[in-house]
């Protein structure tokens, strides 16, 4: 991810509040320019249009989110993790929620546009799968991003109506939703090379035979 700054923030929160103020269809350049207290010059030097400017807007989301996720911990199951990374994710939009809001029911009344902010959110939920320590390249990550996107649109759309300081529905959302992908991952990722199920431990003569020793390089996989 390339750096965000101190301008990247002013304009992308300007955009928010705008939206807030004026909805999607009002947020016009020259509005956000003036809210961040710049020039339309300074605009086009660093985005191509507002479309440009709310997907940098995810982007700084994400850099929020990455700034407080500690190491991952053995002890934490992958659920666990991204239960914590996208409740701070919620907890990072919250200031915009307003904003977010009026974005959110534009695209969805437009399709074209919807589509178009796919691959920015896309690349959010990669980051967001390895935020939680989970491997988000090549084919198996792309798809793993894809069903943490339809876990993130479900669960925003309890957000969307929460409006609890706790925000205890968007968390019940998000662990149904996270225990239903979890079970679909079990079932799809060994078939497409993932992660294998656990075995369960042999026994019967097999579990007595002794294992190699320490140090000992064990056969490598054969790859079919």
């Amino acid at each position: 991810m390339d750096g965000i700054d101190a301008f990247d923030r002013d304009v992308t929160a300007a955009l928010m509040r705008v939206a807030a103020r004026e909805g999607w269809r009002g947020t016009t350049l020259p509005r956000i320019a003036a809210e961040a207290g710049t020039t339309l010059a300074a605009l086009r030097a660093r985005f191509g249009d507002r479309a440009a400017i709310l997907d940098r807007f995810m982007a700084v989301i994400d850099a929020t989110v990455l700034a407080g996720t500690a190491p991952a911990s053995e002890a934490d199951t992958p659920k666990d993790r991204l239960f914590d990374v996208l409740m701070r994710r919620f907890d990072a939009l919250a200031p915009h929620r307003a904003g977010v809001l009026a974005c959110w029911q534009a695209m969805r009344a437009d399709p074209v546009a919807l589509a178009c902010r796919a691959p920015a959110a896309l690349t959010s939920m990669r980051w967001m799968l390895e935020a939680a320590g989970i491997p988000a390249t090549g084919p198996l990550g792309m798809l793993r991003a894809k069903g943490l996107l339809a876990v993130w649109l479900s669960v925003f759309r309890a957000w969307e109506t929460d409006e609890t300081a706790d925000l205890a529905p968007t968390m019940a959302a998000l662990d149904k939703a996270l225990t239903r992908a979890e079970s679909l991952a079990e079932t799809l990722e060994p078939l497409l090379g993932g992660r294998r199920r656990a075995e369960p431990p042999p026994s019967g003569p097999a579990a007595s035979e002794p294992g190699p020793p320490p140090g000992a390089a064990s056969e490598p996989d054969t790859v079919k």
